[in-house]
Protein backbone atom coordinates (compact mmCIF):
# COMPACT_ATOMS: atom_id res chain seq x y z
CA UNK A 1 0.00 0.00 0.00
CA UNK A 2 3.08 2.39 0.41
CA UNK A 3 3.10 3.13 -3.48
CA UNK A 4 -0.78 4.76 -3.22
CA UNK A 5 -1.11 8.27 -3.58
CA UNK A 6 -3.81 10.67 -3.30
CA UNK A 7 -5.11 13.81 -4.92
CA UNK A 8 -4.74 17.25 -3.64
CA UNK A 9 -7.97 18.62 -2.72
CA UNK A 10 -8.28 20.91 -5.73
CA UNK A 11 -7.28 18.33 -8.21
CA UNK A 12 -9.98 16.32 -6.50
CA UNK A 13 -12.94 18.17 -6.87
CA UNK A 14 -11.52 19.23 -10.28
CA UNK A 15 -11.54 15.37 -11.15
CA UNK A 16 -15.06 15.01 -9.72
CA UNK A 17 -16.39 17.01 -12.00
CA UNK A 18 -15.03 15.34 -14.92
CA UNK A 19 -15.75 12.30 -13.62
CA UNK A 20 -19.24 12.99 -13.54
CA UNK A 21 -19.49 14.53 -17.31
CA UNK A 22 -17.51 11.49 -18.69
CA UNK A 23 -20.74 9.54 -17.51
CA UNK A 24 -23.20 12.05 -18.09
CA UNK A 25 -25.63 12.00 -20.72
CA UNK A 26 -24.44 14.63 -23.31
CA UNK A 27 -27.61 15.95 -24.50
CA UNK A 28 -28.58 17.11 -20.72
CA UNK A 29 -28.59 19.91 -18.88
CA UNK A 30 -26.46 18.66 -16.25
CA UNK A 31 -23.72 17.86 -18.71
CA UNK A 32 -23.72 21.44 -19.90
CA UNK A 33 -23.25 23.06 -16.24
CA UNK A 34 -20.72 20.48 -15.73
CA UNK A 35 -18.43 21.36 -18.79
CA UNK A 36 -18.77 25.32 -17.85
CA UNK A 37 -17.77 24.29 -14.59
CA UNK A 38 -14.98 22.67 -15.26
CA UNK A 39 -14.21 25.70 -17.77
CA UNK A 40 -14.55 28.27 -15.23
CA UNK A 41 -16.86 29.98 -17.67
CA UNK A 42 -20.80 30.76 -17.26
CA UNK A 43 -23.31 30.80 -19.95
CA UNK A 44 -22.38 33.94 -22.07
CA UNK A 45 -19.30 32.45 -23.28
CA UNK A 46 -19.73 30.97 -26.48
CA UNK A 47 -20.22 27.18 -26.44
CA UNK A 48 -17.43 26.44 -28.81
CA UNK A 49 -15.06 29.12 -26.15
CA UNK A 50 -16.58 27.05 -23.61
CA UNK A 51 -15.75 23.70 -24.93
CA UNK A 52 -11.98 24.56 -26.29
CA UNK A 53 -11.39 25.82 -22.45
CA UNK A 54 -12.41 22.93 -20.70
CA UNK A 55 -10.29 20.86 -22.74
CA UNK A 56 -7.34 22.99 -22.17
CA UNK A 57 -8.32 22.86 -18.33
CA UNK A 58 -8.91 19.17 -18.32
CA UNK A 59 -5.38 18.61 -20.09
CA UNK A 60 -3.59 20.76 -18.47
CA UNK A 61 -4.26 19.09 -15.17
CA UNK A 62 -3.28 15.62 -16.84
CA UNK A 63 -0.10 17.16 -17.79
CA UNK A 64 0.41 17.83 -14.22
CA UNK A 65 -0.09 14.22 -12.75
CA UNK A 66 2.10 13.04 -15.61
CA UNK A 67 4.90 15.62 -14.35
CA UNK A 68 4.61 14.22 -10.68
CA UNK A 69 4.78 10.86 -12.37
CA UNK A 70 0.84 10.44 -10.74
CA UNK A 71 -1.14 10.27 -14.51
CA UNK A 72 -1.14 6.52 -13.47
CA UNK A 73 -4.68 4.54 -12.11
CA UNK A 74 -2.53 1.63 -10.11
CA UNK A 75 -1.23 4.10 -7.52
CA UNK A 76 -4.67 5.39 -6.65
CA UNK A 77 -7.41 3.10 -5.04
CA UNK A 78 -11.15 2.99 -3.90
CA UNK A 79 -13.21 6.06 -5.09
CA UNK A 80 -10.26 8.11 -6.21
CA UNK A 81 -8.92 5.48 -8.69
CA UNK A 82 -12.33 5.66 -10.37
CA UNK A 83 -12.53 9.59 -10.74
CA UNK A 84 -8.64 9.27 -12.33
CA UNK A 85 -9.69 6.87 -14.04
CA UNK A 86 -12.34 8.68 -15.70
CA UNK A 87 -10.60 12.07 -16.12
CA UNK A 88 -7.41 10.04 -17.81
CA UNK A 89 -10.21 8.59 -20.04
CA UNK A 90 -12.32 12.11 -20.46
CA UNK A 91 -8.56 13.42 -21.65
CA UNK A 92 -7.96 11.02 -24.17
CA UNK A 93 -11.58 11.13 -25.58
CA UNK A 94 -11.56 14.68 -26.25
CA UNK A 95 -7.98 14.61 -27.31
CA UNK A 96 -9.06 12.53 -30.44
CA UNK A 97 -12.59 13.51 -30.65
CA UNK A 98 -11.43 14.87 -34.58
CA UNK A 99 -9.68 11.77 -35.31
CA UNK A 100 -12.77 9.39 -34.11
CA UNK A 101 -14.83 11.86 -36.36
CA UNK A 102 -12.83 11.60 -39.50
CA UNK A 103 -13.05 8.27 -39.16
CA UNK A 104 -16.65 7.99 -38.70
CA UNK A 105 -17.57 10.12 -41.91
CA UNK A 106 -15.00 8.10 -44.40
CA UNK A 107 -16.75 4.75 -42.55
CA UNK A 108 -20.13 6.11 -44.29
CA UNK A 109 -18.52 6.55 -47.20
CA UNK A 110 -16.63 3.07 -47.30
CA UNK A 111 -19.35 1.35 -46.49
CA UNK A 112 -19.58 -2.21 -45.44
CA UNK A 113 -15.55 -2.31 -45.63
CA UNK A 114 -14.43 -1.80 -41.78
CA UNK A 115 -11.64 0.97 -42.45
CA UNK A 116 -8.18 0.80 -40.51
CA UNK A 117 -7.94 2.65 -37.30
CA UNK A 118 -4.58 5.30 -38.17
CA UNK A 119 -4.60 6.22 -34.62
CA UNK A 120 -5.57 3.07 -32.66
CA UNK A 121 -1.84 2.00 -31.61
CA UNK A 122 -1.59 5.91 -30.34
CA UNK A 123 -4.88 5.64 -28.22
CA UNK A 124 -3.74 2.37 -26.66
CA UNK A 125 0.22 3.36 -25.70
CA UNK A 126 -1.32 6.57 -24.17
CA UNK A 127 -3.55 4.02 -22.12
CA UNK A 128 -0.85 1.84 -21.49
CA UNK A 129 1.03 4.12 -20.14
CA UNK A 130 -1.39 5.20 -17.57
CA UNK A 131 -1.71 2.10 -16.26
CA UNK A 132 -4.88 0.25 -18.17
CA UNK A 133 -4.64 -3.19 -19.25
CA UNK A 134 -4.44 -4.40 -22.84
CA UNK A 135 -7.68 -5.59 -22.82
CA UNK A 136 -9.41 -2.72 -21.01
CA UNK A 137 -7.37 -0.31 -23.64
CA UNK A 138 -8.58 -2.05 -26.25
CA UNK A 139 -12.73 -1.86 -24.45
CA UNK A 140 -12.12 1.93 -23.78
CA UNK A 141 -10.75 2.54 -27.90
CA UNK A 142 -14.46 0.58 -29.13
CA UNK A 143 -16.15 2.79 -26.17
CA UNK A 144 -15.08 5.96 -26.92
CA UNK A 145 -15.62 5.40 -30.79
CA UNK A 146 -19.16 3.94 -29.83
CA UNK A 147 -19.85 7.17 -27.90
CA UNK A 148 -18.44 9.19 -30.42
CA UNK A 149 -20.53 7.43 -33.11
CA UNK A 150 -24.09 8.09 -30.77
CA UNK A 151 -22.70 11.74 -30.56
CA UNK A 152 -22.87 12.13 -34.48
CA UNK A 153 -25.60 10.41 -35.34
CA UNK A 154 -27.91 11.56 -32.65
CA UNK A 155 -26.71 15.14 -32.96
CA UNK A 156 -26.91 15.79 -36.73
CA UNK A 157 -29.70 13.85 -37.37
CA UNK A 158 -32.15 14.83 -35.21
CA UNK A 159 -31.30 18.83 -34.65
CA UNK A 160 -34.02 20.88 -33.34
CA UNK A 161 -34.20 23.41 -30.51
CA UNK A 162 -37.79 22.86 -28.99
CA UNK A 163 -37.93 20.88 -25.43
CA UNK A 164 -39.50 17.84 -27.34
CA UNK A 165 -36.45 17.66 -29.28
CA UNK A 166 -34.16 18.14 -26.42
CA UNK A 167 -36.17 15.50 -24.62
CA UNK A 168 -36.01 12.71 -27.78
CA UNK A 169 -32.05 13.14 -27.98
CA UNK A 170 -31.77 12.55 -24.54
CA UNK A 171 -33.90 9.64 -24.44
CA UNK A 172 -32.03 7.93 -27.96
CA UNK A 173 -29.01 8.30 -25.96
CA UNK A 174 -29.74 6.88 -23.19
CA UNK A 175 -31.13 3.91 -25.16
CA UNK A 176 -27.97 3.32 -26.69
CA UNK A 177 -26.17 3.58 -22.71
CA UNK A 178 -28.79 2.90 -19.86
CA UNK A 179 -29.03 5.97 -17.83
CA UNK A 180 -25.75 5.25 -15.87
CA UNK A 181 -22.50 5.30 -18.35
CA UNK A 182 -20.93 3.46 -15.15
CA UNK A 183 -23.61 0.77 -14.80
CA UNK A 184 -22.98 0.47 -18.60
CA UNK A 185 -19.12 0.05 -19.01
CA UNK A 186 -19.46 -2.15 -16.18
CA UNK A 187 -21.59 -4.87 -17.07
CA UNK A 188 -24.20 -4.14 -19.96
CA UNK A 189 -21.74 -2.65 -23.40
CA UNK A 190 -21.86 -6.49 -24.86
CA UNK A 191 -25.19 -7.10 -23.78
CA UNK A 192 -27.27 -5.01 -24.98
CA UNK A 193 -29.02 -7.33 -27.36
CA UNK A 194 -31.95 -8.06 -25.29
CA UNK A 195 -32.95 -4.64 -25.42
CA UNK A 196 -35.38 -4.23 -27.65
CA UNK A 197 -37.14 -1.06 -28.79
CA UNK A 198 -40.24 0.17 -29.66
CA UNK A 199 -40.46 3.95 -31.91
CA UNK A 200 -43.69 5.20 -32.09
CA UNK A 201 -44.71 8.55 -34.04
CA UNK A 202 -46.90 10.01 -37.12
CA UNK A 203 -45.61 9.45 -40.82
CA UNK A 204 -42.92 11.54 -41.56
CA UNK A 205 -41.82 12.20 -38.34
CA UNK A 206 -38.15 11.37 -38.33
CA UNK A 207 -38.09 7.29 -37.16
CA UNK A 208 -36.07 6.26 -38.99
CA UNK A 209 -33.33 8.96 -38.17
CA UNK A 210 -33.81 7.44 -34.65
CA UNK A 211 -33.54 3.68 -35.93
CA UNK A 212 -30.31 4.33 -37.55
CA UNK A 213 -29.29 6.47 -34.75
CA UNK A 214 -29.57 3.93 -31.95
CA UNK A 215 -28.40 1.37 -34.86
CA UNK A 216 -25.51 2.41 -35.88
CA UNK A 217 -24.26 3.20 -32.21
CA UNK A 218 -23.93 -0.37 -31.45
CA UNK A 219 -20.79 -1.79 -29.81
CA UNK A 220 -17.67 -2.96 -31.83
CA UNK A 221 -14.83 -4.33 -30.54
CA UNK A 222 -11.42 -3.29 -31.73
CA UNK A 223 -9.41 -5.98 -33.29
CA UNK A 224 -5.64 -5.43 -32.75
CA UNK A 225 -4.31 -7.64 -35.07
CA UNK A 226 -6.28 -5.79 -38.18
CA UNK A 227 -5.85 -2.80 -36.92
CA UNK A 228 -9.63 -2.13 -37.75
CA UNK A 229 -13.25 -2.76 -35.77
CA UNK A 230 -14.13 -5.95 -36.09
CA UNK A 231 -17.02 -4.82 -38.61
CA UNK A 232 -18.28 -1.34 -40.45
CA UNK A 233 -21.23 0.26 -38.31
CA UNK A 234 -22.76 0.37 -41.83
CA UNK A 235 -22.79 -2.87 -42.25
CA UNK A 236 -24.02 -3.74 -39.09
CA UNK A 237 -27.76 -2.18 -39.08
CA UNK A 238 -30.31 -3.31 -41.31
CA UNK A 239 -33.56 -1.97 -42.15
CA UNK A 240 -36.48 -3.43 -43.33
CA UNK A 241 -40.46 -2.00 -44.18
CA UNK A 242 -42.90 -4.47 -43.59
CA UNK A 243 -45.22 -3.04 -45.12
CA UNK A 244 -43.73 -3.41 -48.76
CA UNK A 245 -43.90 -7.16 -48.66
CA UNK A 246 -47.01 -9.06 -49.10
CA UNK A 247 -47.72 -11.38 -46.32
CA UNK A 248 -46.81 -14.67 -48.23
CA UNK A 249 -43.07 -12.74 -48.72
CA UNK A 250 -42.20 -11.40 -45.16
CA UNK A 251 -41.35 -14.44 -43.60
CA UNK A 252 -38.75 -15.21 -45.99
CA UNK A 253 -37.68 -11.62 -46.07
CA UNK A 254 -36.97 -12.59 -42.16
CA UNK A 255 -35.85 -15.86 -41.38
CA UNK A 256 -34.54 -16.49 -45.26
CA UNK A 257 -35.94 -20.15 -46.89
CA UNK A 258 -34.25 -23.04 -48.75
CA UNK A 259 -34.50 -23.67 -52.00
CA UNK A 260 -37.80 -25.91 -52.68
CA UNK A 261 -39.36 -24.45 -49.70
CA UNK A 262 -42.33 -22.90 -52.02
CA UNK A 263 -43.06 -22.55 -55.23
CA UNK A 264 -40.29 -19.95 -56.53
CA UNK A 265 -37.67 -20.48 -54.27
CA UNK A 266 -35.66 -21.99 -56.61
CA UNK A 267 -32.27 -20.70 -54.75
CA UNK A 268 -31.63 -20.60 -51.24
CA UNK A 269 -32.69 -16.67 -49.59
CA UNK A 270 -30.61 -15.85 -46.58
CA UNK A 271 -32.84 -13.59 -44.27
CA UNK A 272 -32.49 -10.15 -42.39
CA UNK A 273 -31.89 -12.17 -38.98
CA UNK A 274 -29.08 -14.59 -40.25
CA UNK A 275 -27.51 -11.60 -42.09
CA UNK A 276 -28.02 -9.41 -39.24
CA UNK A 277 -24.38 -9.67 -37.13
CA UNK A 278 -23.75 -10.49 -33.30
CA UNK A 279 -22.30 -6.02 -33.14
CA UNK A 280 -25.55 -5.30 -35.45
CA UNK A 281 -29.31 -4.34 -35.45
CA UNK A 282 -32.07 -4.79 -37.31
CA UNK A 283 -35.16 -2.03 -37.69
CA UNK A 284 -38.29 -3.47 -38.63
CA UNK A 285 -40.88 -0.77 -39.81
CA UNK A 286 -44.24 -0.58 -39.96
CA UNK A 287 -44.27 -3.52 -37.22
CA UNK A 288 -47.96 -2.69 -36.82
CA UNK A 289 -48.56 -4.35 -40.52
CA UNK A 290 -47.23 -7.60 -39.91
CA UNK A 291 -49.81 -10.47 -39.38
CA UNK A 292 -50.11 -12.43 -35.93
CA UNK A 293 -48.89 -15.62 -37.00
CA UNK A 294 -45.63 -13.37 -38.32
CA UNK A 295 -45.77 -12.14 -34.81
CA UNK A 296 -45.84 -15.48 -32.86
CA UNK A 297 -42.47 -16.16 -34.68
CA UNK A 298 -41.28 -13.05 -33.91
CA UNK A 299 -41.83 -13.14 -30.51
CA UNK A 300 -39.77 -16.40 -29.89
CA UNK A 301 -37.27 -14.75 -31.69
CA UNK A 302 -37.25 -12.17 -29.17
CA UNK A 303 -37.49 -14.70 -26.57
CA UNK A 304 -34.93 -17.50 -27.65
CA UNK A 305 -32.92 -15.63 -29.65
CA UNK A 306 -33.58 -18.60 -32.29
CA UNK A 307 -35.27 -18.71 -35.92
CA UNK A 308 -35.46 -21.24 -38.48
CA UNK A 309 -35.66 -20.38 -42.20
CA UNK A 310 -39.23 -21.90 -44.46
CA UNK A 311 -38.83 -25.08 -45.10
CA UNK A 312 -36.02 -26.01 -42.28
CA UNK A 313 -35.77 -27.35 -39.33
CA UNK A 314 -32.15 -25.97 -38.52
CA UNK A 315 -32.24 -23.37 -35.93
CA UNK A 316 -30.18 -20.20 -36.42
CA UNK A 317 -28.97 -18.05 -33.81
CA UNK A 318 -29.55 -14.53 -34.01
CA UNK A 319 -27.62 -11.96 -31.67
CA UNK A 320 -27.85 -8.54 -32.80
CA UNK A 321 -30.73 -6.12 -31.48
CA UNK A 322 -34.20 -5.12 -32.66
CA UNK A 323 -35.30 -2.15 -32.99
CA UNK A 324 -39.24 -1.88 -34.52
CA UNK A 325 -41.61 1.36 -35.45
CA UNK A 326 -45.12 2.12 -36.44
CA UNK A 327 -47.61 5.04 -36.63
CA UNK A 328 -50.81 3.24 -35.73
CA UNK A 329 -51.83 3.20 -32.63
CA UNK A 330 -51.03 0.06 -30.69
CA UNK A 331 -53.40 0.42 -28.26
CA UNK A 332 -56.21 0.27 -30.76
CA UNK A 333 -54.69 -2.46 -32.58
CA UNK A 334 -54.36 -4.71 -29.11
CA UNK A 335 -57.57 -3.90 -27.38
CA UNK A 336 -58.86 -5.34 -31.63
CA UNK A 337 -56.70 -7.94 -31.35
CA UNK A 338 -54.59 -7.60 -34.19
CA UNK A 339 -51.37 -7.18 -32.09
CA UNK A 340 -50.03 -9.15 -29.59
CA UNK A 341 -49.86 -7.86 -25.63
CA UNK A 342 -46.98 -10.65 -24.83
CA UNK A 343 -45.53 -9.55 -28.12
CA UNK A 344 -45.80 -5.80 -27.38
CA UNK A 345 -44.20 -6.63 -23.76
CA UNK A 346 -41.42 -7.79 -25.28
CA UNK A 347 -40.31 -5.54 -28.17
CA UNK A 348 -41.07 -2.41 -25.61
CA UNK A 349 -38.15 -2.87 -23.69
CA UNK A 350 -38.11 0.81 -24.22
CA UNK A 351 -41.12 3.07 -26.12
CA UNK A 352 -39.23 6.26 -28.20
CA UNK A 353 -41.76 8.32 -29.09
CA UNK A 354 -40.66 10.84 -32.20
CA UNK A 355 -42.69 14.36 -31.86
CA UNK A 356 -44.68 15.61 -34.93
CA UNK A 357 -43.76 18.68 -36.87
CA UNK A 358 -46.49 20.78 -35.66
CA UNK A 359 -45.49 20.19 -31.96
CA UNK A 360 -41.94 21.23 -32.35
CA UNK A 361 -42.86 24.55 -33.95
CA UNK A 362 -45.33 25.05 -31.59
CA UNK A 363 -42.89 24.75 -28.61
CA UNK A 364 -39.95 26.70 -30.69
CA UNK A 365 -40.72 28.88 -33.63
CA UNK A 366 -37.38 29.57 -35.32
CA UNK A 367 -37.02 25.69 -35.31
CA UNK A 368 -38.44 25.75 -38.97
CA UNK A 369 -35.49 27.70 -40.07
CA UNK A 370 -33.45 25.22 -38.68
CA UNK A 371 -34.60 22.40 -40.73
CA UNK A 372 -35.21 24.52 -43.63
CA UNK A 373 -31.05 25.21 -43.47
CA UNK A 374 -30.38 21.32 -42.63
CA UNK A 375 -32.49 20.05 -46.09
CA UNK A 376 -31.18 22.75 -48.10
CA UNK A 377 -27.59 21.87 -47.00
CA UNK A 378 -28.38 18.14 -47.52
CA UNK A 379 -29.61 19.61 -51.11
CA UNK A 380 -26.90 22.06 -52.17
CA UNK A 381 -23.78 20.42 -50.09
CA UNK A 382 -23.45 24.19 -48.23
CA UNK A 383 -25.18 26.52 -46.41
CA UNK A 384 -27.63 28.63 -49.08
CA UNK A 385 -28.92 31.78 -47.28
CA UNK A 386 -30.40 33.30 -50.39
CA UNK A 387 -32.14 29.27 -50.83
CA UNK A 388 -33.11 29.65 -47.08
CA UNK A 389 -34.99 33.21 -47.71
CA UNK A 390 -36.78 32.34 -50.38
CA UNK A 391 -38.08 29.01 -49.03
CA UNK A 392 -39.30 31.29 -45.80
CA UNK A 393 -40.61 33.80 -47.68
CA UNK A 394 -42.75 31.22 -49.59
CA UNK A 395 -43.85 29.62 -46.35
CA UNK A 396 -44.65 32.61 -44.44
CA UNK A 397 -46.93 34.15 -47.86
CA UNK A 398 -48.98 31.07 -47.79
CA UNK A 399 -48.21 30.67 -51.84
CA UNK A 400 -46.50 32.70 -54.23
CA UNK A 401 -43.26 34.66 -52.83
CA UNK A 402 -43.89 38.39 -52.82
CA UNK A 403 -41.52 40.66 -54.48
CA UNK A 404 -41.13 43.30 -51.54
CA UNK A 405 -42.83 44.26 -49.20
CA UNK A 406 -43.39 41.52 -46.43
CA UNK A 407 -43.48 42.26 -42.60
CA UNK A 408 -41.90 39.45 -40.43
CA UNK A 409 -45.16 36.88 -39.64
CA UNK A 410 -44.66 33.64 -38.26
CA UNK A 411 -43.80 31.17 -41.09
CA UNK A 412 -47.29 28.75 -42.20
CA UNK A 413 -49.08 30.06 -38.91
CA UNK A 414 -52.06 27.37 -38.14
CA UNK A 415 -50.82 25.02 -40.31
CA UNK A 416 -50.14 21.51 -38.92
CA UNK A 417 -47.87 19.88 -41.30
CA UNK A 418 -49.68 16.44 -41.38
CA UNK A 419 -46.57 15.02 -43.56
CA UNK A 420 -44.45 16.56 -40.80
CA UNK A 421 -40.31 16.71 -41.48
CA UNK A 422 -40.69 14.41 -44.50
CA UNK A 423 -43.40 17.16 -46.28
CA UNK A 424 -41.46 20.00 -45.36
CA UNK A 425 -38.12 18.42 -47.32
CA UNK A 426 -40.83 18.11 -50.52
CA UNK A 427 -41.70 21.78 -49.85
CA UNK A 428 -38.59 23.01 -49.96
CA UNK A 429 -38.18 21.20 -53.25
CA UNK A 430 -41.31 21.99 -54.85
CA UNK A 431 -40.44 25.85 -53.91
CA UNK A 432 -37.43 25.55 -55.61
CA UNK A 433 -39.29 24.48 -59.03
CA UNK A 434 -42.30 26.63 -58.82
CA UNK A 435 -41.58 29.49 -56.33
CA UNK A 436 -44.91 28.33 -54.60
CA UNK A 437 -46.02 26.54 -51.70
CA UNK A 438 -49.73 26.12 -50.15
CA UNK A 439 -49.75 23.10 -47.91
CA UNK A 440 -52.40 20.28 -47.40
CA UNK A 441 -55.35 21.99 -46.24
CA UNK A 442 -57.61 19.08 -46.57
CA UNK A 443 -57.55 16.89 -43.44
CA UNK A 444 -57.98 12.86 -43.91
CA UNK A 445 -61.39 11.62 -43.72
CA UNK A 446 -62.21 10.21 -40.59
CA UNK A 447 -63.89 7.11 -41.87
CA UNK A 448 -63.59 5.46 -38.64
CA UNK A 449 -65.38 7.73 -36.58
CA UNK A 450 -67.90 7.82 -39.40
CA UNK A 451 -68.68 4.09 -39.33
CA UNK A 452 -69.24 4.89 -35.61
CA UNK A 453 -71.62 7.82 -35.83
CA UNK A 454 -73.38 6.04 -38.59
CA UNK A 455 -73.60 3.00 -36.71
CA UNK A 456 -75.24 5.02 -33.76
CA UNK A 457 -77.82 6.65 -35.46
CA UNK A 458 -78.88 3.96 -37.25
CA UNK A 459 -78.13 5.80 -41.11
CA UNK A 460 -75.46 3.57 -42.83
CA UNK A 461 -76.89 0.66 -44.92
CA UNK A 462 -75.33 -2.74 -45.28
CA UNK A 463 -73.45 -1.51 -48.27
CA UNK A 464 -72.03 1.65 -46.68
CA UNK A 465 -71.17 -0.31 -43.93
CA UNK A 466 -69.32 -3.14 -45.42
CA UNK A 467 -67.80 -0.83 -47.93
CA UNK A 468 -66.25 1.35 -45.06
CA UNK A 469 -65.19 -1.53 -43.40
CA UNK A 470 -63.44 -3.37 -46.39
CA UNK A 471 -61.37 0.26 -47.03
CA UNK A 472 -60.45 0.52 -43.13
CA UNK A 473 -58.69 -3.52 -43.44
CA UNK A 474 -57.61 -2.54 -46.70
CA UNK A 475 -55.61 0.71 -45.30
CA UNK A 476 -54.24 -1.43 -42.65
CA UNK A 477 -53.20 -4.72 -44.28
CA UNK A 478 -52.42 -3.20 -47.95
CA UNK A 479 -53.73 -5.84 -50.05
CA UNK A 480 -56.80 -7.12 -51.44
CA UNK A 481 -56.13 -11.06 -50.62
CA UNK A 482 -56.27 -10.06 -47.14
CA UNK A 483 -59.24 -8.45 -46.86
CA UNK A 484 -61.25 -11.00 -48.44
CA UNK A 485 -59.21 -13.45 -46.36
CA UNK A 486 -60.76 -11.51 -43.13
CA UNK A 487 -64.19 -10.76 -44.22
CA UNK A 488 -64.94 -14.16 -46.18
CA UNK A 489 -65.28 -12.58 -49.34
CA UNK A 490 -64.71 -13.05 -53.02
CA UNK A 491 -61.33 -10.87 -54.11
CA UNK A 492 -63.13 -8.97 -57.00
CA UNK A 493 -66.30 -8.13 -54.40
CA UNK A 494 -63.43 -6.77 -51.37
CA UNK A 495 -61.85 -4.52 -54.59
CA UNK A 496 -65.20 -3.10 -55.44
CA UNK A 497 -66.41 -2.45 -51.86
CA UNK A 498 -62.76 -0.25 -51.19
CA UNK A 499 -62.89 1.58 -54.22
CA UNK A 500 -66.86 2.98 -53.41
CA UNK A 501 -65.69 3.85 -49.61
Amino acid sequence: MSNRIRLRPPDREFFRLVSEAAACNPFSDRYLELLQSIAGCDASVASLECLERMERRVHERVRRLEAENAANVKLFEGDERQTVRDALLFDVYWRFMAAFDDLIERQVEAGDRSLPVPFAREVLGELARKGFAPDEAARYLAIGYQIRRAFFFIDRSLVGRSPCMKALRRHLWNNVFTHDMRLYERHLWNRMEDFSTLLLGETGTGKGAAATAIGRSGFIPFDEKKGCFAESFMRGFIALNLSQFPETLIESELFGHRKGAFTGAVETHEGVFARCSPCGAIFLDEIGDVTVPVQIKLLQVLQERTFSPVGSHEKQRFRGRVIAATNKSLDTLRAGGQFRDDFFFRLCSDVVVVPPLRQRIQEAPEELDDLIALTVRRMTGAASGEIVALVRSVLDAGGPAPDAGRGTRQPCAGYAWPGNVRELEQAVRRILLTREYSGERRQPPDLAGRLQSGIADGSLDADALLAGYCRLLYDRHHTYEEVARRTRLDRRTVKAYVGRA
